[in-house]
């Protein structure tokens, strides 16, 4: 009921982006996935030896199901590698690996940025399921203030992947030096590893450009029905 041509202005470019970014990412891993590392150490292994170097040897590293599903979580400080991750020796396998280790290392030294970012994921949340309904109810019901509360609500979401850019673009840092550091890639495979993780980063710019847009569409509903109604 509420898209209109400026909808597709507002929405087309951030998806582009977002299609261009998954499939930079997506050629990267496949690419860096077919290329053994010289030491053949798997995700796990990889990570393992960069936690230890960092004073982190004890933090449990587990396997998880899917593709591209690696994470680590603060809250249980454990490191989820996924299976095309975990188990093989790959350049892709040994930049995504020390990519999630270098969050591990950002917990163990509290990180600002992480920090904040773990603190608002409640509220992200509750954004994300409410704001929608509150602004489609102030825009049906012609109440400006309630829509404005919706769009305050969404925005919450934006601020979180404005505060994941410099989360992962520090994480990824952490794993280059750390590679080179410990001594575990040549200088071919470092580079490969700066492509990896590059492409990675622009994942997500394109989510933060993607939910800035959305953002901008739903500010500019809520201000024009503000000005017709003065």
């Amino acid at each position: 009921m509420y898209i209109n041509p400026s909808y597709f202005i507002f929405m087309i470019p951030g998806l582009l982006l977002m299609l261009w970014a998954q499939s930079r990412v997506q050629g990267a891993y496949k690419k860096y996935g077919a290329i053994p590392n010289t030491l053949g150490l798997t995700g796990a292994q990889t990570a393992h030896q960069v936690l230890q170097t960092a004073g982190l040897g004890n933090l449990p590293i587990k396997e998880i199901p899917g593709d591209l599903t690696d994470h680590y979580d603060p809250r249980d400080k454990t490191l989820s590698l996924s299976q095309g991750v975990y188990s093989r020796a790959s350049i892709a396998a040994m930049a995504v690996a020390a990519h999630e280790s270098g969050h591990a290392m950002q917990d163990a030294t509290g990180y600002t940025p992480l920090k904040f970012r773990s603190a608002i994921v409640p509220a992200v949340g509750f954004g994300s399921n409410v704001g929608y309904i509150v602004l489609i109810g102030g825009l049906l019901l012609q109440q400006p203030t309630v829509a404005w509360i919706g769009v305050g609500l969404f925005a919450l979401a934006t601020v979180f992947t404005l505060v994941t850019l410099p989360v992962e673009f520090n994480a990824s840092t952490r794993a280059k030096d750390a590679l080179r550091r410990a001594g575990l890639v040549t200088v071919d495979e470092a580079r490969g590893v700066d492509d990896m993780l590059n492409a990675a980063a622009w994942t997500y710019v394109a989510s933060f450009a993607s939910s800035l847009m959305t953002l901008l569409y739903y500010i500019s509903l809520v201000g024009g029905m503000s000005g017709r109604r003065r």
